[in-house]
């Protein structure tokens, strides 16, 4: 008998009572770790939001254009990319000239962009992530990817979950998620950090209430 031969055999004899392919393997995943009212899971996903280095605003709904004029204004933001399916009334009062998404923008056009605006799909708390699935008030992945600064809005409490078991049983998988845990960053073998490689180097989130007061629409 050859060494191969003995080794397959050992492998047969090691897998005859495992369960055939057929199977199905039940896996007691926990939904989310913990007992967490609304209030305490916001709060949960903006210190880890903190914690990745995002920077964090709070506002109600009918403060949201003010907030995010006064964040481009101290940005110095001079032009916002918009998705085109974003609130109108969101920028009504920034002073930064707002530049549509177009399919034919190259690479170098949005790297010149100072900041985008986004929406976001869900925001996890128990990791501190925001998903974007490329909703229109989204737009595609690139424009979150090019330019420096994002700002993206959340609503709450509707748009935050737990976990992210909660937060994959509203996505789509067959749209192009993105998932941000705080701005682009990478380390080299010496753990020296560096931000902006691979995406925005400043991530701000605002968080909305959008119970506090009406809804802004466009």
């Amino acid at each position: 008998m050859s060494s191969r031969e003995r080794i397959l055999g050992r492998v047969r004899r090691a897998l005859a009572d495992a369960p055939s392919e057929d199977t199905p393997i039940e896996r007691a995943y926990l939904r989310e770790h913990g007992d967490r009212s609304v209030e305490e899971t916001v709060e949960l996903l903006a210190e880890n939001l903190a914690d990745y280095r995002a920077i964090v605003h709070r506002c109600t709904a009918a403060d949201l254009p003010a907030t995010l004029a006064g964040m481009l204004a101290a940005r110095g933001a001079k032009t916002v990319l918009v998705p085109p399916g974003l609130e109108r009334s969101w920028l009504a009062e920034a002073d930064a000239e707002q530049v549509p998404d177009r399919v034919e923008s190259t690479p170098h056009e949005l790297d010149r962009i100072d900041s985008v605006v986004t929406a976001c799909a869900v925001a996890v708390a128990e990791t501190g992530t925001i998903v974007l699935d490329g909703g229109p008030d989204q737009g595609r992945r690139r424009i979150t990817l090019v330019p420096d600064h994002h700002i993206c809005v959340v609503r709450v409490p509707d748009q935050v979950v737990s976990s992210v078991p909660q937060a994959l049983e509203r996505l789509d998988p067959a749209r192009p998620l993105t998932w941000i845990s705080g701005p682009s960053a990478t380390s080299d073998i010496e753990l020296d950090r560096v931000e902006g490689v691979h995406g925005p180097r400043t991530l701000e989130v605002v968080l909305v209430d959008t119970q506090a007061s009406g809804e802004v629409n466009s």
